[in-house]
C-alpha cells in the first residue's frame, strides 16, 4: 500500500469526477496507478452521490466507477457524541464529521475545495493537526514527497 494518503472531502471527489482534468483527477488516477492512497469517509460518499445526481446525474456512475478504481478506503463516520465533543474544532458544524473522519484515518492530507470553513481559519489545521488544502495544494505536496524518497 502507498505511503501517502490522502483524505477527500466531497468537493474534492466531486471535482475529481466531474472536471477530466485538473488536480481533483490527478489525485484519483494517482490513487489508481497505487502511488497514493485515498481515503473518503460514508458522509463524503452520500454528498458527493447527492450533488452528482443534482447537478450531473449522468456522472454518478463515473463516482461509482472511480472509488472503485482508485480503491478508496473508505472509513465509517464518527459517532454523534464524537461530533458533539469536537465543536470546538470548526466553526462550521456540518463539517466537523469530515475533519473527525480525516483525523481518525490518521491520512497526510484532508483535500477541500472548501476554503471558507477549512483553510480560511488558520486554527483549524492547528487544532485537528491536519495538513489541509486544495486539490492543487495536495497535488503539489505530493510531489515533492514523492520527488524527496526518490532523491
Amino acid at each position: 500500500m502507498p505511503e501517502i494518503n490522502l483524505f477527500l472531502g466531497s468537493s474534492a471527489l466531486f471535482a475529481g469526477i466531474v472536471s477530466s482534468t485538473g488536480a481533483a483527477r490527478a489525485l484519483l488516477l494517482l490513487a489508481e496507478s497505487d502511488t497514493i492512497t485515498v481515503t473518503i469517509s460514508e458522509q463524503v460518499v452520500a454528498e458527493t452521490e447527492r450533488a452528482i445526481a443534482r447537478k450531473v446525474p449522468e456522472a454518478l456512475a463515473d463516482l461509482r466507477q472511480a472509488i472503485l478504481a482508485s480503491k478508496a478506503q473508505i472509513v465509517h463516520d464518527p459517532s454523534k457524541a464524537e461530533v458533539m465533543a469536537n465543536l470546538q474544532l470548526i466553526s462550521h458544524s456540518a463539517d466537523i464529521p469530515i475533519l473527525l473522519a480525516a483525523m481518525k484515518a490518521k491520512v497526510d492530507y484532508l483535500v477541500t475545495l472548501n476554503r471558507i470553513h477549512f483553510m480560511d481559519d488558520p486554527e483549524v489545521a492547528i487544532k485537528s493537526g491536519q495538513r489541509i488544502g486544495t486539490p492543487g495544494d495536495a497535488l503539489d505536496w505530493v510531489r515533492s514527497q514523492l520527488s524527496d524518497r526518490n532523491s
